[in-house]
């Protein structure tokens, strides 16, 4: 975990909007195997990577939630996976209640107006030989949400304005912006869409931790403004506290722990998330140094080849005999806290 955020999350009571109650996704069953093969001629099939293994989650209209774990354990593939740059290998990913897996390229069109993303590096993620008003109109054109070329351009001038950027960025090319203003940008083009959820994918972490505070506050204010529903991928703990109503921990392509936010960070459950938890450094240095710190044992597995039972348990200081075995279902311990432990 980095420091960012560290100062924006003081108040840990910080108003996070109010979410509906109703389901906008569903996902049930997620799996993501990549196929791994061998032979150049004719190349054959010898493995795969369980990038996502059984994920099962949703989420609620006006909802943020949190995914949060190691490098490595799925969350950028979830993300893929919803918005259709994945074809899943198999499991349900529900929309207002329609299934668009696997749905065909003219069916989808409605939907991505709808499901939009905001990517984690804002320096690949605009095309450089385009202007600031040439990404954000594109999309409109494409979708021919505004016809007439002199509306687009004030829309694009309002979702500037919107995201804190002045009117004369729209004729400037993206070198000429620093990286929190070109993720403005990345945000402003994800609006234009008119969207109703929104994947926010490592959002701020290749910006300064001044930045990242302004940033986070801007999508807070959007999502109350705008009525937005955010899956907010992130490894900065410090960050997730702050903007997200519950939060899901995944690790190894697996969802091991799910909980309000308070909730989860006041008494998280799985070894897992104590361990990530364990790990968030506290801003007062004696604090930090008297403390005592616990380090997971071991390297997280390879997802080509995972562990049988439990997939944290080579790791885990509570594992048992029937942990090697014995798969753990996510059930829930407490209202609204959902723990995947057989040891729970």
């Amino acid at each position: 975990m980095t420091p960012s955020g560290q100062a924006a999350v003081q108040d840990s009571s910080h108003y996070r909007g109010n979410p509906t109650g109703e389901v906008l996704i569903d996902v049930r069953g997620l799996k993501m195997h990549f196929p791994v093969t061998e032979g150049v001629l004719i190349p054959r099939v010898v493995a795969s990577v369980k990038a996502v293994d059984g994920l099962s989650f949703q989420i609620m209209k006006g909802e943020t939630l949190g995914l949060v774990g190691e490098s490595g354990c799925g969350k950028t593939t979830t993300g893929r996976c919803i918005l259709q740059l994945e074809n899943p290998t198999s499991g349900e990913i529900m929309f207002h209640g329609q299934d668009i897996n696997g749905l065909d390229d003219k069916a989808m069109i409605d939907v991505r107006k709808k499901i939009q993303v905001i990517f984690q590096d804002p320096f690949s993620s605009l095309n450089p030989r385009m202007k600031i008003g040439e990404i954000i109109t594109e999309p409109m054109k494409v979708h021919n949400i505004f016809p007439d070329e002199d509306a687009r351009q004030k829309r694009a001038v309002d979702l500037l304005t919107t995201c804190g950027l002045k009117a004369n960025f729209y004729d400037r090319y993206p070198h000429e912006m620093s990286g929190g203003q070109r993720q403005r940008v990345g945000i402003a083009r994800a609006l234009a869409m008119n969207p109703e959820f929104i994947i926010c994918d490592e959002a701020v972490s290749a910006l300064d931790v001044s930045i990242q505070a302004q940033v986070i506050n801007l999508l807070e204010d959007l999502r109350d403004e705008f009525g937005l529903t955010y899956l907010f991928i992130s490894h900065d703990l410090s960050v997730v506290r702050h903007i997200c109503h519950r939060v899901a921990v995944m690790y190894l392509g697996h969802m091991v722990e799910l909980a309000d936010c308070d909730e989860l960070f006041d008494n998280p459950i799985h070894p897992y998330s104590q361990a990530l938890l364990e790990a968030v450094p506290i801003p007062d240095p004696d604090l930090e140094n008297s403390r005592e710190h616990k380090i997971i044992k071991g390297e997280i597995p390879s997802p080509i080849s995972p562990p049988s039972g439990c997939v944290f348990h080579p790791r885990c200081p509570k594992a048992v005999a029937k942990c090697s075995n014995q798969f753990p279902e996510l059930r829930e311990v407490r209202p609204g806290h959902w723990v995947a432990c057989t040891e729970v």
